[in-house]
């Protein structure tokens, strides 16, 4: 994967197929950025807002999930030690999503459940089959077991099921074919995809990354193993409890073990960072240990909001829309802003100077994006997303603007920076 960059690890899979993904995922999260700059006011007023559903898709899918699958097209064959199994899969996995993302968003956006939300559902769900059929076949052909690769594995059929539920719940808006409302069964659909999907998935990626990134030799699988097992077990027990409409209080022990996953994992990074080789620690790295740090902030979230539920029966909205916009513009976003700059540079410098290594002096990876607007990028991250939840929260309206235009300079950095590294050409010496 990372040819030339003193980890041993050689390419194996073709930057055509993974360059795609990342330059959609960048392009779908300015669009999401500007939609929250465009539509501030309305998107507070309710999580079930047709706008809010929107960007909240065009986060989940195309920015995270579109930019997640491309990246695991190039680390799951490391993880595994193996090749990925089809190239002719990988595009057909990023062709499905980037028509089917759209028509679903403009679904939401719109609020017509009708034909474009459907096909746009159904063209997700064949993407996800196309990239878990790729990830499954290598990982037969591969003689190396991997709890990474386990984890990546679980989390896509986790996001298979949660896409399924998804499309059944718009067609329930037609058919009503289900005992409740869609909106009843939004709950279940969402952490699924929060805990299922990119928890997991994360998870498996981070605790590969982190390590090499820090070039520490710290490494546990069983202590990955005991994660693996908190998670998906408070995943299965949330469905039971949900499916078994039982009393809200029911929903700690989930919380609970899947909190204990989220520790253990915090502990590995530690021990991974204490026992690191490299003492100085780069930009790109720190920000994806502050999105491991942020972990933490759902949990608190979803404690309150299950506290509220039992005390008042009723719901704190304002409560819900921050805790799905720390996951969101939170969380997901760190670490993908963090990673990108760790991953990207070492495919496009394989890209383009794979060829010239040994025969003349060549750039480092690092030195292929600008360090001074990944800087820029972070700090108004930082300001913009710390101030939108403090808005949401203290109901402080006049701020949320500013706020939603910090994240949209963000969002233009970060396609800037990004932009710059995939058509970066080589200079002539």
């Amino acid at each position: 994967m990372f040819q030339g960059s003193n980890n041993g690890i050689s390419t194996t899979t073709s930057y055509k197929v993974v360059l795609p993904f990342y330059v959609y995922a960048a392009l779908a999260f300015l669009i999401a950025t500007v939609f929250l700059v465009l539509n501030t006011g309305d998107i507070i007023k309710h999580y079930f807002h047709p706008y809010t559903l929107a960007i909240t898709h065009m986060m989940t899918l195309g920015w995270g999930t579109m930019i997640i699958l491309g990246a695991s097209h190039q680390l799951v064959p490391v993880f595994i030690e193996g090749r990925l199994f089809s190239n002719k899969l990988a595009y057909t996995s990023f062709i499905l999503a980037a028509i089917g993302i759209p028509l679903l968003v403009y679904g939401f956006y719109s609020f017509n459940m009708g034909w474009p939300a459907r096909c746009g559902g159904e063209l997700v769900i064949a993407a996800i089959i196309s990239y878990l059929i790729n990830i499954m076949m290598s990982m037969v052909k591969s003689k190396t077991e991997s709890v990474h690769a386990v984890f990546v594995f679980t989390a896509v059929l986790w996001l298979l099921i949660t896409a399924s539920v998804g499309l059944l719940l718009i067609y329930n808006f037609q058919y009503h074919f289900l005992p409740d409302d869609s909106i009843d069964y939004l709950p279940l659909h969402a952490h699924l995809g929060i805990a299922g999907w990119f928890l997991l998935l994360i998870i498996g990626v981070g605790s590969r990354l982190i390590p090499m990134f820090l070039i520490s030799k710290y490494n546990n699988v069983k202590l990955l193993w005991w994660v693996y097992g908190f998670i998906n077990g408070g995943l299965l027990i949330f469905i039971f409890i949900f499916l078994h409409k039982s009393n809200r209080q029911f929903y700690l022990a989930p919380l609970l073990l899947i909190a204990l996953g989220i520790f253990l994992f915090g502990r590995f990074c530690y021990r991974a960072y204490k026992e690191r080789i490299r003492k100085k620690v780069d930009e790109p790295v720190k920000m994806s240990l502050l999105s491991v740090v942020m972990m933490i902030l759902p949990i608190v979230f979803i404690f309150f909001i299950i506290l509220l539920l039992m005390l008042t029966a009723s719901e704190n909205i304002r409560l819900i829309i921050a805790y799905g916009f720390v996951l969101f513009f939170g969380w997901i976003t760190a670490i993908i802003l963090g990673m990108t700059f760790k991953t990207l540079p070492f495919i496009v410098w394989n890209k383009v100077y794979h060829h010239l290594a040994g025969k003349q002096k060549t750039p480092n990876p690092k030195d292929l994006f600008n360090a001074s607007v990944f800087k820029w990028m972070s700090l108004s991250f930082i300001a913009g997303f710390t101030l939108f939840v403090c808005a949401v929260l203290l109901k402080i309206s006049f701020m949320l603007k500013p706020a939603a235009a910090l994240l949209l300079i963000t969002a233009f950095l970060y396609n800037w920076n990004l932009l710059k590294l995939v058509f970066h050409k080589p200079a002539l010496l």
